[in-house]
């Protein structure tokens, strides 16, 4: 079988917390995007993972394909948790750049995990998104997509209208950012100013006319990143809405009126040599390619 797998961006992000066991409590509105990784998969004897970096990523962090993969566990876990004494090849063009906050590593265990339930026992959604849970926190989501209200450490989701066929510019620079650092600087923050998540999800149960005034991630407070700030003026420069970076960082998202424009700033941006790509928000997670 093999499928596309969209990443996600946060409309809004907040932290409200942190627990006892280490994590983090988040407020956020998650949106899939048309940004895929190609993610196939092989009934075998044995797990094995393949990747592919598309070129347009250019140079990106090397990506582990044994045991360390988030794939691979994904795969280990639901053949374990099923008690199928069977294996999988899995291979991945990776088009989802990677540490950026864009999900791409946790769209491609949700793929793995969709595949193996599509072609073995057939659980239910609620039980396949426990499973992603307990490999990542965006992965919940990942196995359905759209838009979406997403709390706890990312478990608990509950999707909230469509916002899907919006033309957005997303860009990153050659800054990556670690997740663990990004969450020990929010825990430094003092009086930090919270995204409006809550009247996001009002604006979007409206209609989502002005949605873009209630953009925002407590992130962009507590991680410092030149180039995210130059795209984003970049990005206002050339009329986008409130252009806001996603997840812990380092890509950032324009929403934008007009996809020409849109392409002309990605034009800007990419001549400085960092990525830059026109994409549309999706209501689903998974384009199916073969079965």
């Amino acid at each position: 079988m093999k499928i596309r797998s969209a990443a996600k961006i946060n409309l809004a992000l907040d932290v409200t917390g942190k627990r006892e066991d280490g994590y983090h409590d988040i407020e956020s509105v998650f949106q899939t995007v048309s940004i895929y990784d190609d993610v196939s998969l092989d009934i075998s004897d044995t797990i094995t993972v393949k990747c592919e970096i598309a070129d347009e990523l250019g140079e990106c962090p090397d990506i582990p394909c044994d045991e360390r993969n988030i794939a691979y566990k994904a795969a280990k876990l639901f053949l374990d948790e099923t008690g199928a004494e069977k294996g999988c090849s899995i291979h991945i063009r990776k088009c989802i750049p990677s540490q950026a906050g864009l999900g791409g590593g946790s769209s491609d265990a949700a793929a793995v995990l969709f595949m193996l339930n599509e072609l073995t026992v057939r659980m239910d959604g609620e039980k396949l998104a426990e499973m992603g849970a307990r490999i990542g926190a965006d992965v919940p989501f990942l196995l359905t997509g759209g838009t979406a209200y997403v709390s706890g450490i990312g478990e608990k989701v509950r999707r909230i209208g469509d916002f899907s066929g919006k033309t957005l510019l997303i860009a990153k620079g050659k800054q990556g950012v670690s997740t663990a650092e990004a969450y020990a600087a929010i825990d430094s923050l003092k009086a930090p100013k919270h995204p409006q998540v809550a009247e996001l999800m009002r604006c979007l149960s409206f209609g989502g006319k002005d949605v873009h005034k209630y953009f925002g991630n407590l992130f962009e407070s507590a991680v410092i990143l030149t180039e995210a700030d130059y795209i984003k003026l970049t990005m206002m420069l050339c009329g986008a809405l409130k252009p806001t970076m996603t997840g812990s960082g380092s890509a950032v998202f324009g929403l934008f009126e007009d996809a020409a424009a849109a392409e002309r700033c990605g034009e800007i941006i990419r001549s400085k040599g960092f990525y830059a790509k026109v994409c549309e928000t999706v209501s689903e997670s998974f384009v199916r390619i073969t079965r």
